[in-house]
Formats: structure tokens, sequence, C-alpha cells
């Protein structure tokens, strides 16, 4: 019995202890503990603050021998993971994410500049001629830990693109503030460590282009890396950034994907370690090591790097003669005011700016209350902040000056931006349409129904054509309508996100659709069977088109002159406002659904919509419990 608890409460702990790694909130929660630790060590600890963390720690190799303090082996050490991380996010996002489409990536990329020139621009004029100039770029950069943990905060009550808006726009922010540290820190350069800066760098990149995914080759190149660029005057954490810039990225391909599933099944079949690792080097090369990478070092760096970090840094003597002497500087007044005013400032005004100018527009559902909330928040501007604190400044007083101010400026931005926020969110709940129901109601002279139209159970897909589980889902909803039969209409809305293919897919259905209606459903169907065994392309387009009867000429007219396009981003700009980021994503009447794309699940939703016979609820149960096991089997 003892032993049961036992195992009960270790279970439970492993499950608290893995939804805190996965919590988005995890790393800020762990930044803020650190800091405050730091802060009361340092001042409650005498001295000891100061001397643990100067202490010397040296590395020897034969007459070979690096020797730096444990605050120095943290900052230039592992901060190189950190930095690491930061790159492999930056060419993510520019190759594969928000910053791949320029009409997404524009109002964010403009207001990122701003945000890094404004702060730069006051804190100099309140520091022209001061010793204390040069640390102008304390105040460029925001800490992204903890923007998302604040916005996590808030979950679903704010946009989801407001998310992707201020995380697009922190990785322009970490270019920048990357740029600065590499160009203005940098105090003296030895040529030859550059030379194997250089080579190193040349072998990184056409390793890239041969998509080698052995991680151990990486690392080891990373050290190299690392050990060039602290010889060569250049700050070391820099190698963290061209490792993380020249590690491959790309999405994952078809034909790749389909080989790691074949070595999966060989492997079901026979799980014997031959065909184990086979399966294993299949999945590994189906997805690219940037990714794998991301996924590996981000607990690590968020957990533990940035909040060792922050112990080792954040410890500043808080006296009253500290606060006298920082208070009365232009040094802690610049980094406030650059964070604070200017990050602001500079990141709304531009926003509203390049949209006004038509550089770009904002995403569907985010409006200018939710910038001007957000952009608050981009002055927390912590760990590189303080990161950039230890270069720029040698004089101690000034260290803490300096650190005063970051830290007072991170806490005025962190509560006003809340503040504003929830004030944003409150009005969002009393005015503007709630994201989890549709927004368009569905309408029979527009969509596209299956079943009949006046039904009492709507089930809506947001979906789009050409990925590996068409079929599954088209299998799922073949036993949901033949579950309901009548009594169920279907509709489908089109979602193509920034698929092309998905694009072209859709323009096609509407094309059909405008020839026959009844040509809609069958062609729909037969791309999704398509798609499970070969890539959605133009080809594809026509192949199934002529299968099902339709004109091909004027089908690929349609297409070309898109004809059909408002129709397809009507429902593309409703998916936007709704913050649907994934495809497809189902309504169960007007509500949005989350859970599992399972038969058994989708019918238990639509099920609960109807008040229904209490005699057929144990008959109901039992075909949801056969149709479960089913599926299991």
């Amino acid at each position: 019995m003892n032993q049961a608890r036992t195992a009960a409460a270790v279970a439970r702990l492993q499950a608290g202890l893995a939804a805190f790694r996965a919590s988005e909130t995890s790393g800020a929660l762990l930044l803020l503990a650190a800091t405050v630790v730091a802060i009361l060590w340092a001042n409650l600890g005498g001295s000891s603050y100061s001397d643990f963390w100067h202490t010397d720690l040296a590395l020897t190799l034969g007459d070979a021998e690096i020797s730096m303090s444990l605050q120095h082996w943290i900052n230039d050490g592992l901060m190189m993971m950190f930095f690491f991380l930061v790159s492999l996010e930056v060419k993510h996002d520019f190759i594969m994410g928000e910053l791949s489409d320029w009409r997404h990536a524009s109002v964010p990329m403009v207001a990122a500049v701003a945000g890094l020139a404004l702060p730069a621009v006051l804190f100099l004029a309140l520091n022209a001629g001061a010793e204390g100039a040069g640390a102008w770029g304390v105040v460029i950069s925001t800490d992204t830990a903890f923007v998302v943990g604040l916005l996590a905060v808030f979950g679903a009550r704010l946009p989801q693109p407001l998310r992707a808006f201020l995380v697009a726009l922190a990785v322009v922010d970490d270019v920048g503030a990357l740029l600065v540290i590499a160009v203005v820190y940098t105090e003296s350069i030895r040529i030859v460590p550059l030379v194997v800066v250089a080579v190193t760098a040349l072998v990184l990149y056409l390793l890239q282009q041969a998509r080698l995914h052995r991680t151990a080759v990486y690392i080891v190149a990373g050290a190299v890396l690392w050990v060039a660029f602290l010889a060569s005057g250049v700050h070391a954490t820099i190698a963290g950034v061209v490792l993380g810039l020249l590690l491959p990225v790309f999405p994952p391909e078809r034909a790749e994907v389909l080989r790691a599933e074949e070595l999966t099944q060989v492997f079901r079949r026979t799980p014997v370690a031959a065909t184990g690792n086979a399966a294993v080097e299949g999945i590994l090369r189906s997805v690219s090591i940037n990714e794998r990478l991301q996924l590996v070092l981000a607990p690590t760096v968020n957990l533990l790097v940035v909040p060792m970090f922050a112990l080792a840094n954040a410890g500043v003597v808080i006296t009253g003669q500290t606060l006298r002497h920082a208070f009365t500087s232009p040094l802690t007044w610049g980094i406030i005011v650059g964070l604070v005013v200017g990050k602001h400032a500079g990141v709304l005004g531009a926003t509203w700016l390049a949209t006004r100018l038509r550089i770009g527009a904002l995403a569907p559902g985010l409006g200018f209350r939710h910038i001007g909330a957000g952009s608050m928040l981009t002055g927390i501007g912590f760990t590189i902040s303080l990161f950039i604190v230890e270069l720029a400044i040698t004089d101690e007083a000034l260290k803490s000056d300096a650190r005063i101010g970051v830290l007072t400026a991170s806490l005025i931005a962190a509560g006003l931006g809340m503040v504003m926020l929830e004030s944003t969110a409150r009005y969002d709940e009393q005015h503007a349409p709630a994201r989890k129901h549709l927004t368009r109601p569905v309408d029979p002279e527009r969509d596209h129904i299956e079943g009949p139209v006046d039904a009492p159970l709507t089930l809506v897909e947001y979906g789009r054509l050409g990925g590996l589980d068409d079929a599954d889902k088209a299998e799922v909803l073949r036993e949901v309508r033949d579950h309901f039969g009548p009594e169920l209409r279907y509709v489908f809305r089109h979602n193509p996100g920034e698929d092309p293919a998905a694009l072209q897919a859709a323009l096609a259905l509407e094309a059909v659709a405008a020839q026959s209606y009844e040509l809609f459903a069958p062609m729909k169907r037969e791309l999704e069977l398509a798609t499970q065994d070969e890539e959605l392309d133009a080809r594809m387009l026509r192949r199934v088109a002529v299968d099902v009867g339709a004109n091909l000429p004027r089908l690929e007219e349609a297409v070309r002159l898109g004809m059909h396009a408002v129709r397809v981003s009507d429902d593309a700009d409703d998916a936007g406002t709704l913050c649907l980021t994934t495809a497809p994503t189902f309504f169960v009447g007007e509500v949005i659904y989350d859970g599992p794309v399972e038969a058994a699940d989708l019918i238990a939703a639509l099920e609960a919509l109807r008040p229904g016979d209490p005699s057929d609820s144990a008959e109901r149960s039992g075909r949801r419990r056969r149709l479960r096991e089913g599926q299991q089997t």
C-alpha cells in the first residue's frame, strides 16, 4: 500500500515537473527567482556574492590553459548556448517561420528597427559626453523569455497573432543586439584565430549543403569555433551565432517522411536493434537538425542557462547610498527612459507608420490596442541588457547604476505592460467577437455543405489539403457522418495558410464547384486520398479534376486568373480573425472543438449538442465504445 502511494506521488511529481518544463511561463518564473536570489545574496552575504562569482576556474590540456572566473565561464561559455538557440530561432523564422513572408514580417521588422534605434537615441541624448555613453547597447534589446512568459499568463484572452508579432519583433531585435555585440563591443582582433573561424565556417557550410544530421559533428565544430573566437578577441558567444546560422533548416520532405514511416513499420514487424537503428536514422533525416536542437536546447537554456546568468550578474548591492547614486546618474535614467519610453514609442509608432504607408498589414484580429499594450513589454530588457553591461562598462559604480537601471526599467515595463494587456483583454471580452465561436454563420447559399442543409447538427472544418494525414482525417469524417446520417451537415471552409500548394488546391476546388456544385465533394475526397502517397502539385490537381469529370481548360483558366481568390481569401480571413493557426480546426455547432481528431471524440462532442432521449444514451455510449475499440484495433 505504501509502495503504491509512493509510486503515485512520484508519478504526480513527474507529471508536475513535465508540465512546468513545457509551460511558457516556467522560464520567466525561474529567471525572476534567480534575479531575486542574486539581489538577496549580494545584499545579505557581505562580499560572498562577488567573491564566489570571481573565483577562478581553469581548464588545462598539456601546456594549453583557459582560465576565467566563474562569472566569465557563464557569460562567455554557457551563454554561447543561449546565443546558439537565438540564432537557430532566427534562421528558422527567416526561412520557414513568421519572417519568411514579407507581408507578415514587414511590420514587426520595421517596428523592431525603430525599437532598436529610438531607445539608443534617447539614451545618448541623456548621456552625451558622459562616462557611460558607450553603454547605449544596454537599451536596445528585449528579453523574449519574459515577454513570452507574461503573454502566456493571458492565454486565449489575447489574440494569437499578438504573440507571433512580438516573437517576430524579438527575432529582429536579437539580430540587432548580436550585431552590436560583435561589432561595437569587440576591443581587439587577432587574425590567425579568425582564419580558423573562417575555415570551420566553410566546413559547416558544406555540411549544411549535404544536410548532415549528426549532432556530434556540430558539437565538435561548435567547440572549435568557441575556442577560436575566444582567442581572436571577438566575444566568444558569437560562436553560437555563427554555428546556429550555419546549421541546416528545411521543411520535412514527403519522401523522407514516408521513408521514415516505412522503416518504423519494419521495426514494428521485426523489433530488433538493426531495424530500430534504421528507423531512428530515417526519422532523424526527415527533420532538420535546426528544429531538433531547438527542441532539445530550449528547456536547458530557458530553465538553466539563463537563470544561471541572472544569478551571476543580477546581484547588485541596494542601499540608500547606491540608490541615491543611481537615481542621480544620467546612466540610470538613460536606461530607464530608453527601455520604457523608447521601446514603447518606437515599436508602436513604427507599427502605425508602416501600416499607414502600406509597407505591410497587421494580422486579422490584431489591433493597435494590442500592439500598444504588447509593445510596453518590449521594454523588459533583461538578459542581453545585463550581458552588455558587463561588456560596455568597467567601473564597478557605473555597473551598479546600470544594473539598477535595467532592473527598474524592466519592472516598470512589466508592470505597465501587464496592466495594459489586462485592460485590452477585458475590452476584447466586452466588445470584440469571441474567438471561440464562428464569426460567419453557415450560409447554404455560400458554404460547401454535405448533408441536409437544415440538419439539426453542424460540423464546420477550416482545413487545407496536402497533408500526410488527409486520408486519415477523411476516414474520421466518414465515420462521423455515417454515425449521424441525415442529422448532420458537414461544412468545409478553406484555411490554406502560407502553403502555396494548398492555396492552389483551394482555388482549383472553387473552380470545380463553379462548374458543378456536385463535383466539389468528390474532388476533395480524391485529393485527400491521393496526397497520402504523393505530393500535392499542379499535375495531381489536373489529373484528379479530369477523373471527377471537370472541364480542365476552364479550371486552368479560372486558377490562372484567380477568379475565385476572393472566396478563398474570405475563408482565410475568417480563420485569421479566429486565430486558427493549425489545420484542420473544427467547430461543433458554432463552438471551436479542441479535442483529438478521432471519430469517437467528435461524435461525443456532437452528441452533447442535442438533448436526446435518455433511453438512447446507453445505446449511443455502446456505439462510441465499439467505435473506439475498432480504432484501437
